[in-house]
């Protein structure tokens, strides 16, 4: 691994590593010990995820996402945005609009005012009742896959909400074979409080886009959401906010915008 290049990011606090596989060598990067190396926070760079770069048969160029525990992820809201920055940073793409390849299709994306935003898919599977027993302080749950699955819990006060212990009981729920992020909600004046349990990473994570996108997809589907954008307030004090439009079709185009930010460039030495 030694004299591979990454850049570090942050999306709203949902950190992660990216490595260039368009112009460099990522073999054995890839392999999930390599993965829970990199993203070791004592042992490693430190990240929730890693992204590679890489080249592209329909698009200007293609990621490939992992979560820290080595998985496959189908695809990470904060990760694409970072992706938008860093492309424009590396002038593989103009900034007033392109796309790039996923797990789960091509994404839309361009920067707003040096912001990246994205343009997801339709959502899937929509549940405004997920069918599971309510626990003290918990409103409603339901269900919705924005590229990844995720439930929404609805509480009165998502900063005393239980996150690490219900999150991983949910997170793996009978009813959920391939398991859910989770997150949790509730009203902050004009915005929304959000917190998330991460598959993948198997705790609190600062936070986390597809599941931005999901809260405000519930909330709509709810009756609570007001306005065209519905901002949510991560637990790194930042905003995403999540606009959803309905197409010719009426299915639901949703958008997220937030922060993307280098942090830092670096070279792997030893690992």
């Amino acid at each position: 691994m030694k004299g591979r290049r990454f850049w570090k990011m942050s999306g709203s606090g949902n950190d992660f590593v990216f490595f260039d596989g368009r112009t460099d060598s990522v073999q054995g990067l890839d392999l999930p010990d390599a993965i829970r190396r990199i993203c070791s926070r004592t042992r490693g760079v430190g990240a929730d995820g890693v992204v590679f770069l890489e080249a592209s048969a329909s698009e200007p160029f293609g990621i490939r996402y992992y979560n820290s525990d080595g998985s496959r992820g189908e695809l990470c809201g904060n990760a694409s945005l970072c992706t938008s920055s860093l492309a424009v940073k590396l002038g593989l793409v103009a900034e007033d609009g392109f796309q790039f390849s996923t797990d789960v299709g091509s994404l839309r994306a361009r920067l707003a005012s040096g912001e990246p935003e994205i343009d997801l898919q339709a959502p899937r599977g929509l549940r405004a009742n997920a069918g599971m027993a309510l626990e003290a302080g918990e409103a409603r749950i339901g269900f919705v896959d924005t590229g990844v699955p995720h439930l929404v819990v609805l509480t009165a006060d998502a900063d005393q909400a239980p996150v690490v212990r219900r999150g991983a009981e949910l997170r793996r729920h009978a009813s959920l074979p391939a398991g859910a992020n989770v997150n949790f909600l509730s009203p902050a004046g004009a915005e929304w409080r959000m917190r998330t349990y991460e598959r993948g990473v198997e705790g609190e994570t600062l936070a986390c886009g597809t599941g931005a996108v999901a809260c405000a997809v519930l909330l709509r589907d709810w009756g609570l959401a007001t306005g065209y954008a519905t901002r949510l307030r991560t637990s790194s004090g930042l905003l995403l906010t999540v606009t959803i439009a309905t197409g010719a079709d009426g299915a639901i185009r949703p958008s997220l915008r937030g922060e993307g930010r280098i942090v830092f460039e670096g070279e792997l030495v030893d690992l």
